[in-house]
């Protein structure tokens, strides 16, 4: 079986040692996971690899061993570059505001990526590998592996494992398919413990009093539009310094809002004080607009997950109107099951 951009892969690393692995501005479990077992393959290789993230990792993902050799300082010496979980600029903005951008495009630069609609792709990326079809960066990295021979130890199957996950949520959402599951089992096979990474997440996740309380308010706090189906909240900058250290809000609230009666679709609004904004987009199974919502702001994403960046300094009552608008377009419009 051939496989050419696997292949380039191999040709563009072969003699590169000092490999720096990006993520995105928004780390999640598969970005990191996923940088966290590139680190393991290439170690194992006998190169030089390091991670790098704009952004310090967030607290709800510590339970990875490992998060903390991210760095948000950029090494001096790199031969080559890979960008993980994102295949847009939108996504490395505060890289290219460092001019780190310059660094990065003067080397080969590979993506590794699964979403299915991305805007803003990255001009200066040597090779781009992403496949919708793939549950998440994590297994689009299991199967690059596999096909390159390259080493997969226990504890690289574990980051992989921990990647997969969370981007289909247990294995609970649509992402997940029987190719999936095939992985999964490959790692269970291959002596990786599922009951104590889950343990260890669980351990790690867990909300305190303060974090308890704060889930609450964004509760009372949640909007229901669209006869009921798009549930929508937004935080301002000053709840995002205090609570995103220890617990992502997206994260906190959005698995409440899908499992409300009615609600198909839920958006939550991150507005900062510069004025750009975020949006994170949770859909369940048979509303797929996630990307198509994404889409009318210059985002990407997948059918049930996906998410914008704008940085125009709209109000954000200006922006939560065209939420309201598009979503109520795309629910007449597109065919949910």
């Amino acid at each position: 079986m051939k496989n050419s951009g696997y292949e380039k892969i191999a040709e563009i690393l072969s003699n590169k040692n000092n490999i720096l692995i990006i993520q995105g501005d928004n780390p999640d479990g598969d970005s990191l996971g996923s940088s966290l077992a590139l680190e393991q393959i290439l170690g194992d290789l006998g190169k030089s690899p390091f991670m790098y993230c704009s952004v310090d990792i967030p607290g709800y993902l510590h339970y990875l061993p490992g998060w903390d050799r991210v760095s948000n300082v950029l090494p001096k010496e790199v031969d080559a570059s890979i960008i993980v979980d994102t295949s847009t600029m939108t996504l490395i903005e505060k890289l290219i505001h460092s001019n780190g951008q310059r660094l990065i495009a003067s080397k080969p630069c590979l993506v590794l990526d699964h979403h299915q609609t991305v805007s803003n792709t990255i001009p200066f990326a040597t090779s781009v590998i992403t496949d919708p079809h793939m549950s998440s960066t994590g297994e689009l990295i299991f199967n690059i592996a596999k096909f390159l021979n390259w080493p997969l130890s226990i504890k690289t199957l574990e980051f992989l494992m921990n990647a997969l996950l969370a981007d289909t949520q247990g294995l609970s959402n649509s992402l997940t398919t029987a190719d999936t599951y095939r992985v999964m089992a490959y790692m269970i096979e291959s002596g990786v413990n599922r009951p104590a990474l889950e343990e260890a997440r669980r351990k790690q996740t867990k909300m305190s009093q303060s974090i308890f309380k704060y889930k609450a308010s964004l509760i009372t706090r949640t909007e229901f539009y669209a006869d009921g189906q798009l549930a929508y909240v937004s935080l301002p900058q000053s709840e995002i310094n205090e609570y995103s250290p220890s617990y992502n809000p997206p994260a906190l609230i959005q698995p409440d809002m899908l499992q409300t009666e009615g609600v198909g679709i839920c958006v939550v609004l991150k507005h900062y004080a510069d004025g750009h904004v975020t949006a994170s987009i949770r859909c369940n199974t048979n509303f797929p607009i996630a990307a198509k919502l994404a889409e009318q702001f210059g985002g990407g994403g997948h059918d049930y997950a996906a998410g914008f960046k704008l940085t125009d300094s709209q109000e954000t009552e200006e922006i939560k109107r065209k939420i309201i608008s598009a979503t109520i377009y795309l629910l007449t419009t597109t065919r949910v099951k």
